[in-house]
């Protein structure tokens, strides 16, 4: 063989064996220790908060502003009460299965209405039911609501609205004409079931599996505190509490906020033993 021809060879040889761009570009820019990647890994660049279906339960408690729809209508001013708690059971899920800021709220809670009447500046009297100026009713409730929210990796905001049934368990009397025999008693007139409306608003402080909630709620029944017709059965009288709630409290995760729960990680396993393609296309995706 010609030494030209054992020359072109050689050459060739090096061209071959001379690194190229992305390996000149490593040699410059090492990869950072802990980062690096074997055959079969994949990076996620551009990842985002997602959030899962969760449930979360937890306790809250504050205090309350009362007053009274009432028909026809009577001066008063807001009775201000504390002894607002609660125990809730919270459900976060994906409305239609693709959007993920509805969700379930519900539990029981304890809580107080009432009424506080004032002086009337036209008249200068000041009203009285059976002689007392004001009257406080306790009530054991157990609200049913839906949620929407939006949330973030550790803050949150949510509106709640739905409805709520409940009864009301004790009851006392204020005023220099209550007699003592309905100070503290129900008469066979007074109406013990109440049922309504109730919602509000707030935001969480998020620390998973911690959260803690900042709640201002509103509570309106549809149910008269006694019969319409207690004192006559031509003319019917109403009255319907309205109740501000302002409420904290603090909740626990049940299951994961964020990242791959159960759920996730047994249709993975599923995909990748009977669905290799969707597996593989899912992957390719970051999911």
């Amino acid at each position: 063989m010609k030494m030209k021809n054992w020359s072109a060879i050689v050459v060739l040889m090096l061209l071959a064996l001379r690194p190229g761009p992305s390996a000149a570009a490593q040699e410059t820019e090492p990869v950072p220790p802990g980062l690096e990647l074997t055959p079969g890994d994949s990076i996620l660049l551009d990842s985002k908060f997602l959030l899962n279906d969760y449930f979360m339960v937890g306790v809250e408690g504050g205090a309350s502003l009362s007053r009274m729809s009432f028909n026809p209508s009577q001066s008063q001013t807001s009775l201000f009460v504390p002894g607002t708690y609660g125990i809730f059971l919270t459900h976060y899920e994906k409305l239609f299965g693709y959007m993920p800021n509805f969700g379930f709220k519900f539990g029981v809670r304890y809580s107080h209405e009432g009424y506080k009447f004032k002086e009337n500046k036209e008249t200068g009297v000041t009203p009285t039911l059976e002689g007392a100026t004001q009257a406080v009713y306790s009530l054991v409730e157990v609200p049913f609501m839906a949620r929407l929210h939006m949330d973030y990796e550790h803050f949150g905001i949510f509106a709640d609205a739905g409805i709520y049934g409940g009864r009301r368990t004790s009851i006392h009397r204020e005023g220099d004409n209550v007699r003592d025999a309905v100070r503290d008693s129900f008469l066979d007139t007074d109406r013990r079931f109440d049922y309504g409306l109730t919602g509000g608003v707030g935001f969480a402080l998020v620390f998973s599996p911690v959260e803690f909630h900042v709640n201002a709620g509103v509570r309106y029944s549809w149910g008269t505190i006694y019969d319409p017709d207690y004192r006559s059965r031509y003319f019917y009288r109403f009255a319907y509490p309205f109740d501000i709630m302002v409420t904290a409290g603090v909740y626990y995760h049940l299951t994961k906020r964020t990242g791959r729960g159960r759920a996730a990680l047994k249709k993975e396993a599923h995909d990748r033993v009977y669905y290799p393609e969707r597996y593989e296309n899912d992957l390719g995706k970051g999911r």
